[in-house]
């Protein structure tokens, strides 16, 4: 990511991870569609809520290890390989620990949660047995982004995707095989997911035990460096926050639905799924910036980090819009892949078309975020989302659903948060403190 062009650096390290980022979806929708094609609307509702649920809880875990990347990043760029390989090392120990106590927290914690979400009394027992269910797997989750985050480090985006293809073939051929022809019930979508993540973890560490080159993991050497551990966390505490804020915010929004019935949850669980593509493009190049920028600040090529970051940014924003087009053009005919009853249609519909023709700020915001945390300066995303996403957008919707109590004016909340968070976000990137050298 140091030399040669950077368009193509750029590209062909986020053409892997839009491949992975794109089996990742279908993975997740396999759930949905089988769930509410087979068992129904109230089926499909409790699947629904688990986007905010899961990313509340696996967001702040999977945010700590953005730390370790950046310092990874960083010495690879530098060529301190020992650096890499200690970094490397403690990471993955700590994914571990993490990993257990993510089962064991979700399990314990769903319901209680799903309650202060006020997921309806019918769709409850349901939401509980595929979150309960779901958590157990909480190990295999956390180990596999953590595997995939040395890769990524170290600008290897096509192991992960490898992993990736042969969990998300898995994952469907169990999801029909356990909900379909075994009758396992919503239960079985998850426990189907949970095998598939298992898998894909297993495939990444062992090749982690494998792989030529300072970020190699010995089974032997695995644990947890202070020091190193310190600034690990001091670096990915605050994309940590960010994460579970953004999702607190979310959670907010989410029980706001939930008040207008399993309907609405499925018009608006079935949206955010279609959502979950316009992120591809966004969270790859996201991904990407964070590692060049890494990269490049720890070899001190600092003008190379300025051009990368607007070729980054232009490159995501162009390809979130045209795909916000098509949203806004076909969301009828996506949504229908998830439920055939005209209400779920129609409210899935009306938020599509709120919001697609802004995921152009939508993409420009998390690209800057993403450029900051290779940066080092991981507090200022935290920061602004946490006044943006989670305060602003629990604010206006408090008080506007409550003047004007429609399902509709919850979805202007996403385009008023993005604008606010990508117009701080563009002033901080002209200061230009963000470029110094990490420290």
């Amino acid at each position: 990511m140091t030399k040669g062009s950077i368009t193509k650096n750029l590209v062909l390290f986020a053409i892997p991870l839009f491949f992975g980022q794109l089996l990742q979806q279908l993975y997740n929708i396999v759930d949905s569609v089988v769930v509410g094609n087979v068992l129904g609307k109230e089926a499909l509702a409790a699947v629904s809520t688990s986007g905010s649920l899961i990313f509340l809880m696996v967001g702040f875990i999977n945010g700590l290890f953005m730390g370790s990347s950046v310092i990874i990043g960083k010495s690879y760029g530098a060529k301190d390989y020992n650096r890499v390989s200690m970094a490397a090392h403690t990471g993955i120990a700590f994914a571990f620990i993490m990993g257990i106590t993510l089962s064991v927290v979700g399990f314990f914690f769903t319901p209680v949660i799903l309650g202060w979400m006020g997921t309806p009394a019918d769709v409850m027992p349901n939401s509980v047995l595929y979150f309960r269910t779901y958590f157990l797997g909480g190990l295999g989750n956390i180990m596999y982004s953590a595997c995939c985050g040395v890769f990524q480090a170290v600008g290897d985006s096509k192991r992960p995707l490898y992993y990736l293809m042969v969990s998300t073939v898995l994952n469907t051929i169990l999801d029909i095989t356990f909900v379909k022809f075994l009758g396992f019930g919503i239960g079985g979508a998850a426990f189907a997911t949970i095998i598939a993540q298992f898998v894909s973890a297993v495939l990444a560490f062992v090749k982690l035990t494998r792989v030529d080159g300072p970020h190699r993991i010995y089974i032997r050497k695995l644990k947890m460096d202070g020091e190193l551990l310190k600034k690990e966390l001091a670096l990915g505490f605050p994309t940590g926050i960010q994460n579970s804020v953004i999702a607190i915010g979310n959670v907010v929004l989410q029980s706001n639905i939930n008040a207008f019935g399993s309907v609405a949850m499925a018009a608006c669980g079935s949206y955010f799924k279609i959502e979950g593509f316009v992120f591809l493009p966004i969270t790859c190049m996201c991904m990407a910036l964070t590692t060049f920028v890494s990269q490049n600040l720890g070899a001190g090529e600092v003008e190379r980090v300025r051009k990368g970051s607007i070729i980054g940014s232009a490159i995501s924003v162009s390809c979130a819009e045209i795909i916000g087009v098509i949203v806004f053009i076909f969301a009828p005919v996506f949504l229908s892949m998830f439920s055939r009853e005209p209400g779920v249609i129609a409210i899935g519909t009306t938020q599509a078309r709120t919001e697609s023709l802004f995921y152009c700020l939508l993409a420009l915001s998390h690209c800057l975020a993403g450029i900051y945390r290779g940066a080092g300066k991981t507090t200022i995303p935290m920061i602004v989302m946490l006044s943006s996403w989670c305060l602003l957008r629990i604010t206006y919707i408090t008080i506007i659903v409550r003047i004007i109590p429609v399902v509709n004016v919850i979805f202007w909340a996403y385009p008023l948060t993005w604008s606010v968070s990508t117009i701080v976000f563009i002033i901080y990137y002209f200061k230009g403190s963000w470029i110094k050298q990490i420290g």
